[in-house]
């Protein structure tokens, strides 16, 4: 099987920030009535810029993760610019996360900057082929560029919500000062997070889908990549609280989620681990009659 750009994942991508563009137009607008309000959305929409730029470093940052050179981590390395070469891409960073979460995640804006970051958990719950499944299956979320569009379309959401979460306090309680038009701009701040939080659990969902196959097509081995989300989810239950709750807010970037209840896993950012096991499989029948 030869690698093919995924034409519903770039269609998605493209669509998703047209509508997020949209609403950032009429969210400005709103806002720009309100002094107080819009000089708060300016002064966190420089900081998310940066936020931007700087995404791989606060990432690895989050998760307590650092670079690893060669030298510490060899076999690692091997592996890792091995399949970059495979899927015709620069040899990203290399991060290890010293945690007892087995996950995987990559970053960055784009092929040239994008870091690959594993935890110690997931190093020591897989085998090598296994290890090599979730590892393609990263650079291929590199490959399609969907870590860049994640990164922007995050923006808006937390922005949005950031508006709501401290509108009152920029904008005063009180009515006769202005408190009902503050109270309109942070339920617009609402219904805009909202809309743009669910547009991007879509997108996230199906570009879970687009990494899965694409990591089984630098590899050649969809049956290792549904071994290594099977196991990993199975871990997920003895992953500790406190783990939990300090990674929760990467999930959107993670191999396989963090799993918060029923309705966490109602609004996940990943399809089922069954549906993306099921889809591996069909592709390896797939290989086998080809």
């Amino acid at each position: 099987m030869q690698w093919k750009a995924d034409r519903g994942l770039q269609a998605r991508m493209g669509l998703t920030m047209l509508l997020l563009l949209a609403l950032y137009v009429v969210f400005i607008g709103v806002l720009s009535q309100f002094a107080g309000l819009f000089v708060m959305v300016l002064v966190i929409g420089g900081f998310m810029v940066a936020q931007f730029f700087f995404s791989d470093k606060i990432a690895l940052y989050s998760m307590g993760a650092s670079e690893v050179s060669e030298a510490e981590y060899p076999e690692l390395h091997a592996t890792i610019g091995r399949l970059a070469q495979q899927a015709d891409l620069p040899k990203p960073t290399v991060a290890v996360a010293d945690t007892r979460t087995p996950n995987a995640f990559a970053t960055g804006r784009s092929p040239s900057n994008a870091t690959v970051c594993v935890t110690s958990g997931i190093m020591n719950t897989l085998n090598r082929e296994e290890l090599e499944g979730v590892l393609a299956h990263e650079l291929a979320h590199v490959k399609n560029r969907d870590v860049m569009v994640m990164t922007i379309a995050s923006f808006l959401s937390s922005l949005a919500f950031l508006i709501v979460r401290w509108g009152f306090l920029f904008g005063g309680g009180n009515r006769r000062e202005g408190g009902g038009g503050v109270l309109v701009a942070v339920l617009v701040s609402l219904v805009v997070g909202v809309i743009s939080f669910l547009l991007i659990r879509v997108l996230s969902r199906y570009r879970e889908f687009a990494a899965d196959r694409g990591g089984a097509i630098i590899t050649g081995r969809p049956s290792a990549l549904a071994g290594a989300l099977m196991k990993i989810d199975g871990r997920m239950d003895k992953v500790p609280k406190e783990d939990m709750r300090e990674q929760a807010d990467m999930n959107a970037f993670f191999i396989i989620p963090i799993k918060s209840g029923a309705i966490g896993r109602l609004l996940s950012t990943h399809p089922s681990t069954e549906k993306r096991v099921e889809r591996l499989r069909a592709m390896e029948r797939e290989l086998e009659t080809a």
